[in-house]
């Protein structure tokens, strides 16, 4: 359990030093005073940033590794998917369905009550955007898969940092601990 120094609060291992000299009145030497041989010193943020790789940007990543049938799949997922497309589909169809229904009979070319030609169209239309919307949805959820990724890697990154920032409190505390205990056992 880490014992808070009387004399050194707030002063920091320089000024106990400087005190440990003037009350002993011996010459110490700093790397003796300062390194107990029990204290390992953590590691350096050299030796943290040796091993990692460098943070990537998967947003960047991920346009780079796209073909442009993928970035128009892509496309079409976004704006198929909203709901602006939504309401140009519903009103295409009210449109068709009203003029077929309710326009002069003459100029009418999908008669109620088949809608033949409308269903045909519709149809072809869902075939062929359903594998691309499925296609660009896919794409989207590597993206996604990516993203999680790189986040998962910067929390672990962030953990050993903060952990690296506790060790070196804790050698700090035990330097200080050490440093107090020999000022009491001097004087």
């Amino acid at each position: 359990m880490y014992k808070p120094p009387h004399r050194c609060i707030g002063t920091g291992v320089f000024f106990c030093y400087n005190i440990f000299c003037n009350v002993t009145g011996s010459e110490v030497h700093a790397e003796n005073f300062f390194m107990p041989h029990d204290i390992r010193p953590p590691r350096s943020l050299e030796e943290l940033r040796h091993g990692r790789r460098p943070i990537r940007n998967p947003n960047v990543v991920h346009q780079q590794g796209l073909s442009s049938v993928e970035r128009f799949s892509i496309w079409i997922a976004e704006h198929v998917g909203s709901i602006n497309f939504f309401f140009v589909i519903l009103g295409w169809t009210i449109l068709w369905l009203g003029w077929n229904m309710f326009g002069p009979r003459g100029l009418r070319f999908d008669p109620y009550p088949g809608f033949v030609l409308w269903l045909f169209i519709s149809n072809v239309l869902q075939l062929f955007l359903l594998p691309l919307i499925m296609f660009g949805q896919a794409h989207l959820d590597r993206h996604s898969e990516a993203r999680a990724e790189e986040d998962f890697e910067i929390s672990l990154r962030s953990e050993k940092e903060i952990e690296a920032i506790f060790q070196h409190l804790e050698y700090q505390n035990a330097l200080l601990t050490d440093i107090q205990e020999r000022l009491e056992k001097k004087l």
